[in-house]
């Protein structure tokens, strides 16, 4: 499913435009983005939780030489589904 075909689909259950439902989605994902960037967790009750985990520094290799390489620390974004969520993709 693509933005656009989500857009779509929220405006048709929610009963408004597209333009509206367009508004409304980039404002979530906004909201998520700041968040995130200020290492909040985000809880959905049914849906899930976004958070932010720090990734410490480890050694790799690459693949095409064989060289060991130092991979720098990171932080990544996880996602939890919830129950309901779980349910559904069963």
């Amino acid at each position: 499913m693509t933005k656009a075909d989500l857009v779509g689909k929220m405006a048709m259950g929610a009963g408004i435009t597209k333009a509206l439902a367009e508004k409304a989605l980039n404002s979530f994902i906004e909201a998520v983005e700041e968040a995130l960037g200020k290492g909040d967790k985000i809880t959905l009750v049914g849906f899930g939780t976004f958070d932010v985990a720090k990734r410490s520094q480890r050694e790799g290799r690459n693949p095409r030489t064989g060289q060991t390489i130092t991979i720098p620390a990171s932080k990544v974004v996880r996602f939890k589904a919830g129950n309901k969520l779980k349910e559904k993709v069963k």
